[in-house]
């Protein structure tokens, strides 16, 4: 029985996000062709890039998979935030496309789900897509009102940078 804080479970998969969040869409080419398509999907369904930005992860299992709880923490020494979350969905090559989406669990400072996602493009782009939506759950994030969705682009972006760093080899 899944303890999920949200009922929209699997709306960053396939669409439209729910009405009644905030909604984070933050794309950014991070490489080119199927080596770098390859290496971005390892990257974030293995972890690596969350870890890469900052993160702290802490997940059983060696790639996201559908069911599977990881705990991703943020900060700096005794002040970081924990989110708790389950993987509720996965895409491993289908049509170009890898990546996962997780939703929250309780302990989380925010309802809803996120996703990380490459594409591989026609032109042999390489696209990095995080889409989420959320809404306050603690009463810190409820308290930083208009903050939070700030914090949440600049980690996306964080993210991007780290996914992009990965890809290049370095």
């Amino acid at each position: 029985m899944s303890t999920l804080t949200y009922p929209e479970i699997g709306a960053t998969r396939l669409g439209p996000l729910p009405r009644g969040y905030h909604h984070l869409h933050h794309r950014v080419p991070v490489g080119r062709g199927r080596a770098d398509f390859a290496a971005a999907g390892e990257a974030i369904t293995e972890w690596r890039m969350h870890r890469a930005s900052g993160a702290r992860v802490e997940a059983p299992a060696r790639r996201a998979e559908p069911g599977g709880r990881v705990r991703v923490s943020l900060g700096l020494g005794p002040l970081r935030f924990t989110a708790p979350c389950e993987v509720v969905w996965t895409a491993y090559g289908e049509e170009g496309r890898t990546g996962f989406g997780y939703g929250t669990l309780p302990g989380h400072p925010e309802r809803g789900e996120e996703c990380f996602v490459v594409d591989l493009a026609d032109d042999g782009t390489v696209w990095f897509t995080v889409l989420a939506f959320s809404r306050p759950d603690a009463w810190y994030t409820r308290l930083a009102g208009p903050l939070v969705p700030h914090v949440q682009l600049r980690y996306a972006r964080r993210l991007g940078r780290a996914l992009r760093r990965i890809v290049a080899g370095g």
